[in-house]
């Protein structure tokens, strides 16, 4: 049987990188290798989104997260 992965699109476009994209990133890295999420996440990094006044963007499934946090992040992937 296989596991459901959810999939994060983490936008690393200038504007995103500058507004805290690469910290995002880093952080959904160290909560993917270890704790309750450990081999549930997918994390992909994607061009600009187009988004660039709400940076930094990320996608939690099908939902867009605008000036998103590692907290924000989380407590979507908690919801869903």
């Amino acid at each position: 049987m296989k596991h459901k992965r959810e999939l994060i699109f983490i936008c690393t476009g200038s504007d995103c990188k500058k507004s805290g994209g690469k910290s995002i990133l880093k952080g959904l890295k160290a909560e993917c290798k270890q704790g309750p999420l450990k081999g549930s996440l997918k994390l992909i990094k994607t061009k600009c989104l187009d988004m660039c006044k709400s940076a930094p963007v990320v996608i939690v499934g099908d939902q867009f997260c605008k000036n998103a946090s590692i907290e924000k992040v989380l407590e979507k992937l908690k919801k869903s």
